[in-house]
């Protein structure tokens, strides 16, 4: 007869939230020290930082980054990124960092018929990306403002550049065959992959039963209580063999299945440590990216903190119901507010354009901290400010 699954251990919402804030190191104040060593610990901790281009205030990553370390640098990322080599760009569910470490679980991505699956990559002519790479080869690292020499073309999308050497130097990203060495705003640097990592060889593809152990491992590190939903962000294709490796290791005994009111139906796996070395309730107030990692996942959030996050830089003004860009504020293990922030970066000022009051407790209770918080976070956008 079959082995019977062994019954869920049963935990409180709020015991499930402090397990993934423990895992997010949302629960203490200094969790990586600081300087370049911290940024290539939260990213390595992390498993990936997404990046976007939304300005109105700091570019995600950064804030992801200045919310775990309170004393961040962007210059400690791009150190990082182009003297350390310790992180590197690359598409997750999303363009992100990720440590350098774990390049080997992407070339296998990397090795994929780009073209073939991408229509945006289809129409890149050969052309293009032999010029690209042969310039590369000669001059070294460039941007696109480097090649002034393309014939223009119609854009066939708002994305797009009139430069199809912008295309191919995309192409030759995901194949990679080149990285961003640097990053300044977003414009990217690329060179040759082997000489930005002096490689004498690449190194080998994981294969695919690594990939899956990674992916868990990931998730499980910067989790705490894992799904197949949240295992695979995006890439549902890998649930069943995911979930065939999750049931081996409960059999082992190193996974049990968690449950928890508000999961619903979701399946939800934990290690034995993880439930037992949960943080202590936090007390912390943080102005969160709506790129963050406890809030990519839409659903996920909702399921633990009771709070359906609303992304609406894309939504028409009149229907939006927290602003442009709402930063939703965490203090403890509950969301209280979201605040539709924008720098002023010519008068030196964060503009708080919206308030909206989430929380179960007063407003005026929490607003002293809140306010401590959105000074500190002021001074971090514009750091020309004095102390």
């Amino acid at each position: 007869m079959p082995r019977s699954s062994p019954q869920p251990v049963v935990i409180s919402p709020s015991r499930a939230r402090r397990i993934w804030l423990h895992a997010q190191c949302l629960d203490v104040d200094t969790p990586f020290g600081a300087g370049p060593a911290a940024t290539r610990a939260a990213v390595e901790h992390l498993g990936y930082v997404q990046i976007d281009t939304i300005h109105v205030i700091e570019r995600c990553h950064h804030q992801i980054l200045y919310t775990r370390i309170p004393r961040y640098r962007r210059e400690d990322l791009q150190q990082a990124q182009s003297v350390d080599k310790s992180v590197f760009e690359y598409w997750t569910h999303a363009l992100a960092y990720v440590p350098t470490r774990d390049l080997r679980f992407f070339r296998r991505a990397m090795r994929r018929d780009w073209r073939g699956a991408s229509s945006w990559f289809s129409a890149v002519r050969p052309a293009d990306l032999r010029k690209v790479m042969q310039r590369i080869r000669r001059r070294g690292a460039l941007t696109i403002r480097d090649i002034d020499d393309d014939e223009l073309v119609e854009k066939d999308h708002e994305w797009a550049s009139r430069k199809p050497s912008k295309r191919a130097l995309q192409l030759a990203f995901f194949q990679g065959r080149v990285v961003v060495s640097a990053r300044q705003g977003m414009l990217k640097t690329y060179a040759l992959a082997e000489r930005h990592f002096d490689w004498a060889s690449p190194p080998a593809a994981a294969t695919e039963r690594e990939i899956r152990e990674y992916l868990l491992d990931r998730a499980l590190r910067s989790q705490g209580l894992v799904s197949l939903d949240s295992i695979c962000h995006l890439d549902a294709p890998r649930k069943a063999s995911i979930r065939a490796l999750i049931e081996r290791r409960v059999r082992a005994g190193t996974l049990v299945p968690v449950h928890f009111d508000g999961a619903g139906r979701t399946a939800y796996w934990a290690s034995p440590e993880a439930i037992e070395a949960g943080g202590d309730s936090a007390t912390a107030v943080h102005i969160l990216s709506p790129f963050d990692p406890l809030l990519i996942q839409r659903r996920r959030t909702q399921q633990f903190f009771g709070y359906e996050h609303r992304f609406e830089a894309y939504v028409p003004k009149a229907k939006r119901q927290f602003g442009y860009l709402a930063q939703p504020v965490l203090v403890g293990d509950e969301f209280v507010a979201a605040l539709d922030l924008k720098a002023d970066r010519a008068r030196g000022r964060l503009l708080v354009q919206q308030w909206t009051w989430l929380g179960r407790q007063p407003r005026r209770a929490l607003t002293p901290r809140i306010e401590e918080a959105l000074h500190r976070f002021e001074r971090f956008q514009l750091p020309g400010l004095a102390p």
